[in-house]
């Protein structure tokens, strides 16, 4: 048939109704229908053939354009194939099989694209869960216990997401995965449980404290107390945290107590400052009063009496601020040790041994002179002058030091 021939040009109708359909392997019936015009029968099975043909010119744009898969297409040519093979129509029903064999190069090339573009992608995803596994492995090491089980759940949803490679690698590099994540979920149980354990501990040593301070709120020894109370915070903050939703109920208890206490405190060392403060005033105007009259030290006598005085009258008065003692105590004790000082002076100026070596110390002085003026006179008698010199050397050395003892000596007269 030439390419002008159009589909009853394919058929034949005998006179019977009984319609053909001419192909190469010769005629065969296609159907029957008696009765009506031959144009109208075979018109009929025409149609049938024309329907077949817009199947085939869809499954041809379909495949052509990649909207099948090889697979689908495969499938799908096979059925219109079989359909046409089958077809009770008339037309060139061998036209439309060539045109679905024309198809096969087709698929073949699209299943070469397909096939380097799934192991393109079968690559691509590979490396991407190779670096999911590495991450993995590396949160498994670690310990952020929050950003890290974040982040593994995101890693899985996006492990899911992801297509599957070939069984053998894909199952191992999940095991991989899976185990990491097994790893740090184990980790990350025992490093709360530790936690929890620790802040259990931390809860019970909390309590004994609040218990400790309970027992010394009530206490007005305030200086020890609040020594006891400073250990207690030091335990406070060396026993850690206890679990959050008690930790601050903890906290508040303790921190009530401590305040209560050091409120007490605050007001009765404010009653005791006012009282302080009188003290203060009372031993200052005597001390000026005391430095006044006993300082410096003209009579011993007096000065041992009115330093007795003022100690007494002193001591009379209570406790004054913790910051003035030094200097208050420091005036008190120059006063002492100025009387002190005097004391000492004259027991040397009226001991008796001491005024016996003085004396023996003059005679001896006094008698070395002598010897060394006695001497001097034989020199120069003799005309040594140098002996002479060195005699009235040691004189003069002997009378600077009977002058200083003499002086000594004196001090005993007076």
């Amino acid at each position: 048939m030439n390419s002008t021939s159009g589909p009853a040009d394919f058929g034949r109708v005998d006179p019977d109704g009984t319609v053909y359909v001419r192909t190469g392997d010769g005629e065969r019936v296609v159907g029957q229908i008696p009765d009506v015009e031959a144009a109208e029968a075979l018109a009929f099975y025409t149609r049938r053939y024309e329907a077949l043909e817009v199947e085939v010119g869809l499954l041809e744009t379909r495949v052509k354009s990649g909207a099948l898969s090889p697979e689908e297409a495969r499938h799908s040519i096979s059925a219109v194939r079989a359909s046409v093979a089958s077809a009770n129509a008339v037309g060139d029903l061998e036209g439309l099989a060539a045109r679905l064999d024309a198809l096969s190069p087709v698929l073949a090339e699209q299943a070469e694209v397909r096939k380097a573009e799934r192991s393109k992608q079968q690559a691509a995803t590979k490396e991407t869960k190779e670096r999911m596994v590495a991450e993995a492995e590396v949160l498994a090491a670690g310990n952020d216990w929050r950003g890290g089980v974040n982040r593994f759940r995101a890693l899985l949803d996006e492990w899911k997401a992801l297509p599957r490679i070939d069984r053998a690698t894909d199952d191992a590099l999940w095991h991989r995965f899976s185990a990491a994540r097994t790893t740090y979920t184990r980790r990350r149980k025992s490093q709360f449980a530790e936690q929890a354990a620790k802040r259990e501990g931390a809860r019970q040593e909390k309590e004994q404290i609040i218990a400790e301070a309970r027992a010394l709120a009530s206490s007005t020894e305030w200086g020890p107390t609040a020594g006891a109370f400073r250990d207690l915070m030091t335990r406070w903050k060396a026993a850690g945290a206890a679990p959050r939703e008690i930790d601050d109920q903890l906290w508040a208890e303790f921190r009530g107590i401590q305040d209560g206490f050091f409120s007490a405190r605050a007001s009765v060392l404010s009653e005791q400052d006012a009282e302080y403060k009188a003290n203060l005033d009372a031993k200052l105007a005597l001390l000026d009063e005391a430095e006044a009259s006993l300082l410096p030290v003209t009579d011993l006598a007096a000065a041992r009496a009115g330093y007795r005085s003022f100690l007494e009258k002193f001591n009379a008065y209570g406790r004054v601020p913790r910051e003035q003692m030094r200097a208050v105590d420091a005036r008190v004790k120059a006063i002492e040790s100025a009387v002190k000082s005097a004391e000492d002076a004259e027991w040397r100026r009226t001991d008796p041994q001491a005024r016996a070596r003085a004396e023996e110390t003059v005679g001896m002085l006094s008698a070395e002179i002598d010897k060394l003026t006695e001497k001097a006179a034989k020199a120069t008698a003799r005309g040594d002058k140098a002996a002479a010199a060195k005699a009235n050397d040691s004189i003069a050395t002997y009378q600077t030091w009977l002058d200083q003892a003499k002086a000594t000596l004196a001090d005993f007269n007076r």
